[in-house]
Order: structure tokens, then C-alpha cells, then sequence
């Protein structure tokens, strides 16, 4: 197994994405802690993984929250995988023009505040041991995406971050990377489409058609699934990828080509 021993806290581990990759990191050996603000959700990932014969535990706190964050991380024995999967209110689908300027600057505020305190407070812990691994995930908009407000900023923001944090912590024997995910099909429900984009109100067909739209945007003229997601960041979690760091690693199937 990939994570034999390791110790691992997902952020936004009751989210679709968290989840999946939460599960997968069990599956591969490691020991996760589950954070979000929610405990049903979050209890329902920990039963999954507890049935498959993994160990989980449970946290709810705010990663907005950096005393939270920090006690949490502080309580634990070992840090060894940091991963990043807060969602960030992201708000697509109105121009720049018409878009209050709350809605733009959130997943900027949003995303690089909880993505900084979180590594912040593994990286603490893992500079004592002189190893360690901090994963973030964001939609690779970063080089241009209209209609999709503050998104691309976001993303930008959390790319340089990634960069930056990567030089600074490769000497302490740390790694720090990303990777782009965009589209997944198994997260794009008609409630989180809502969520999202106030006119992304479809039914069954129109999904389906959304679905096969993105498809046809990629190299690989097909969706990735979340498992494809989550076994990447397993990989990138494991000693494997020992020489990848400072980096974003392209899971959009092409659709980002950069």
C-alpha cells in the first residue's frame, strides 16, 4: 500500500471530493483525520472507511479558524499529509461587470486563507520530523476563465502559494503540491450546480448534455472520475512521488493545458 503508516488530515472531508480522496487514502494504509464543519458528513465517510477496515477520526472545526486549526493539529501525534479540499463559496455565471464585489472576492479570501493556515499548521509539525507532504486542489483557471468571477483569482492565488511555499519548505525535507481538477461529473449535482450558478437550474437531459460538453473540451474527450482524482493524490501523498514538488499536477483530462 502507497500509505503504510502515514498520517493524514483532510480538510472538507465530508465534500465529494474529500471523501473520495479521505477514503482512498485509508484504503492505501494511512491513518485519516477527517475535518469539516459538518459531523454528519463527516461521520458518514469515517463508517466507510471504518467498514473497510481503515482508521478514521473525526474533527469539526472552521479552517477559517486558524486556533482551531493549529489545537487540532497540535493534538495529534504525527503529521505526514496535509490536504486541502475546503470549498470556497465560489459564485460563476455573471459577468465581472454585474458582480457584487462580495461574491468576486470571496473564493479569494476564502481559498487562500484556509489553504495558508492549514499548511501553516501541518508544516509546523512536519519541519520537527523533516518530512512531509502538503496537498492542495483547485480548478486550474488560473491562466484565463470568463464568466466564472472569482475563481480564476482564486486559483491563481493558491498556485503561486503552492510555488512559494515549496521553496521555502524544500530544505526542511517538506514537499508541497497541487492539482487541477475541473468538471467532475460525480460532483456536479443539480443542488451544487445551483449552488454555484443561479441559471444552472437543469434537469436530467440537460445535465447529462452539460456532462457531455465538458467531454468534448478535453484532450482525452472524457470526464475524469473522482477515483482517477483521488488515486493521483494518493500517488503525490506517497514516498513514490518524492521528487515532485512546488508543482500542479493537470487532472482535468486536458481541458486545462497549461
Amino acid at each position: 500500500m502507497l500509505l503504510t503508516d502515514k498520517t493524514a488530515v483532510v480538510y472538507g472531508a465530508g465534500g465529494s471530493i474529500g471523501g473520495a480522496v479521505a477514503r482512498t487514502f485509508a484504503r492505501e494504509g494511512a491513518r485519516v483525520h477527517l475535518v469539516g464543519r459538518t459531523a454528519e458528513t463527516l461521520d458518514a465517510v469515517a463508517k466507510d472507511i471504518e467498514a473497510a477496515g481503515g482508521h478514521a477520526e473525526t474533527a469539526v472545526l472552521d479552517a477559517l479558524d486558524e486556533t482551531a486549526v493549529d489545537a487540532h493539529i497540535g493534538s495529534l501525534d504525527a503529521v505526514d499529509i496535509s490536504f486541502n479540499l475546503v470549498t470556497r463559496g465560489d459564485v460563476q455565471g455573471v459577468p465581472l461587470v454585474d458582480m457584487p464585489v462580495e461574491d468576486f472576492v470571496r473564493p479569494v479570501e476564502t481559498g487562500i486563507r484556509t489553504t495558508f493556515i492549514t499548511a501553516r499548521a501541518a508544516a509546523r509539525r512536519m519541519a520537527e520530523a523533516g518530512s512531509g507532504v502538503v496537498l492542495t486542489l483547485n480548478s486550474g483557471s488560473a491562466h484565463g476563465s470568463p464568466m466564472m468571477g472569482g475563481t480564476g483569482p482564486a486559483d491563481a492565488a493558491i498556485d503561486t502559494l503552492v510555488r512559494n511555499l515549496a521553496a521555502e519548505l524544500g530544505p526542511r525535507g517538506l514537499r508541497v503540491v497541487g492539482l487541477w481538477a475541473a468538471g467532475v461529473p460525480e460532483t456536479l449535482t443539480r443542488e451544487k450546480l445551483l449552488a454555484v450558478d443561479s441559471a444552472m437550474d437543469l434537469d436530467e437531459a440537460a445535465l447529462q448534455g452539460l456532462l457531455a460538453n465538458l467531454a468534448g473540451m478535453r484532450m482525452t474527450r472524457r470526464n475524469p472520475t473522482l477515483a482517477e482524482i483521488a488515486a493521483t493524490a494518493a500517488f503525490l501523498a506517497s514516498d513514490l512521488a518524492g521528487g515532485i514538488t512546488g508543482t500542479f499536477v493537470n487532472v482535468t483530462g486536458g481541458m486545462v493545458p497549461h
